[in-house]
């Protein structure tokens, strides 16, 4: 059967994605564009928040489009959406053929050789157990130089405005052993020069299974492998949970990028403890002074989310100073989404949209100013940068320096000879922008 996959949502979805058609291609199915026309189309969905939820039931419908054309044959939707709104989707949506939910991964190849008898498959679990290991087949979408490992699945922080343990389960570790054995599969399948470590919350990696938190051992054992690996990179970490083993371990490790995803998500105590995170504003000083001190050139990526219930003026005045003061090197801006299931949702004080829109636009408006200043200091220097892309149109190179993660960050437009995609390049920067910079192989 000719099967294609849609995959929306995060890096932590594009792998469920990889796992879901290495399966499929593992039971012989052939894996296809879903624009040249498919047998089955999956699509595997995001429902984090209400845009993402519209965006996943936007791309849904225009598969239904392609149904009633004839250019697919089936619909699967899959993932976070299907995991918690598979019977409004069931009911309003008839073109639809079979759901899956985020623990059920494994069940593809079965509800794909039941379509064949028209059956309407629903394979949604409520007890969200599964968690993919090393012998996890994955058909990897990402470019042949860097790729993405899900150390865990779940989450145990019970964010007040987070319905993730609600479509995703509590925290559930992988051991380091399967952990180390994918990291040298996939260095060894492809050119891999960048891993990027990935979890709900990374920095609460082992605390399940070996009674404590071991992401610093798990990072040491990565880094010493003997692979064509040179970048590392970790995302998704919690403010409330790093420790000093962690932290050396990335300032000490040559392969660790200098470069932490840090949401902090607001600053004002009084909207922290709303949001339940267990951290302070004294909290996030200190440890964002002990980073910068400890880690020589450290970038942190950090996210906030404005108009959360009962922020007020001075509350938000309180994190733009905030802002200013610290000038993180990355920044991503949220608006608070008002999520059914979670305990915000009944918070008083809820903000009006507009109010959350404005606040987005002055956050955004600080950070440009910021993210101009930091990247007027590469002006000149030489830099490694790992090249993404070649865009034929431009004649020039994408690529990304170890301050900037894949898709999220910053770019570096690259010109020079002999350039190939996932090369690492020494690139002299020749200019800046407001968040990109412009440079030529040395």
């Amino acid at each position: 059967m000719k099967i294609g996959l849609l995959s929306l949502g995060c890096p932590r979805n594009l792998v469920d994605s990889e796992i879901i058609l290495g399966s499929l291609k593992r039971k012989g199915h052939r894996i296809k564009d879903i624009a040249d026309g498919v047998d089955a189309a999956i699509i595997n969905t995001c429902g984090f928040i209400e845009i993402a939820r519209q965006e996943s039931v936007e791309a849904i419908l225009q598969l239904i489009d392609l149904k009633k054309k004839g250019a697919v044959k089936y619909i699967i939707v899959a993932g976070c959406l299907a995991q918690g709104y598979h019977k409004e989707i069931e009911a309003e949506l008839e073109e639809v053929d079979a759901f899956v939910g985020t623990s059920d991964f494994n069940r593809i190849p079965e509800v794909i050789d039941a379509l064949k008898s028209h059956e309407r498959r629903s394979a949604v679990s409520k007890d969200l157990k599964y968690l993919a290991n090393e012998k996890s087949p994955r058909y990897i979408l990402t470019p042949g130089h860097y790729a993405y490992i899900k150390i865990s699945e779940g989450c145990d922080n019970l964010c007040s405005y987070c319905i993730i343990p609600g479509l995703r389960g509590r925290l559930r570790s992988r051991t380091m052993e399967s952990v180390v054995k994918e990291v040298q599969a996939v260095a060894g399948a492809t050119n891999v020069k960048e891993i990027d470590i990935i979890g709900q919350d990374t920095t609460m990696y082992g605390a399940d299974i070996y009674k404590k938190p071991r992401l610093h051992e798990l990072l040491g054992k990565i880094a010493r492998l003997k692979t064509g690996v040179r970048w590392i990179r970790l995302l998704y970490t919690h403010p409330a949970h790093y420790t000093d083993d962690l932290i050396a371990t990335v300032a000490e490790e040559e392969k660790i990028c200098k470069y932490l995803d840090l949401p902090i998500q607001h600053i004002s105590d009084r909207i922290l403890k709303g949001m339940n995170r267990k951290v302070s504003k004294s909290d996030i000083v200190t440890l964002i002074d002990k980073l910068r001190s400890r880690i020589k050139g450290l970038a942190i990526r950090t996210s906030v989310i404005v108009g959360f219930p009962g922020e007020t003026d001075e509350d938000f005045s309180e994190l733009i100073k905030f802002l200013k003061a610290t000038k993180f090197e990355r920044l991503g801006a949220f608006i608070y989404s008002r999520e059914p299931g979670t305990s915000a949702h009944d918070f008083k004080g809820q903000v009006d949209e507009k109010t959350k829109a404005s606040r987005l636009d002055e956050v955004m408006r600080v950070q440009r100013d910021v993210s101009e200043e930091v990247n007027k200091k590469f002006m000149g220097k030489t830099e490694d940068v790992l090249i993404d892309e070649y865009v034929k149109s431009d004649g020039v190179f994408l690529g990304r320096t170890k301050a900037d993660a894949p898709e999220v960050d910053g770019i570096v437009y690259v010109k020079g000879k002999g350039i190939k995609t996932g090369d690492i390049r020494k690139v002299k920067i020749m200019d800046t922008l407001e968040y990109d910079l412009v440079g030529e192989t040395v």
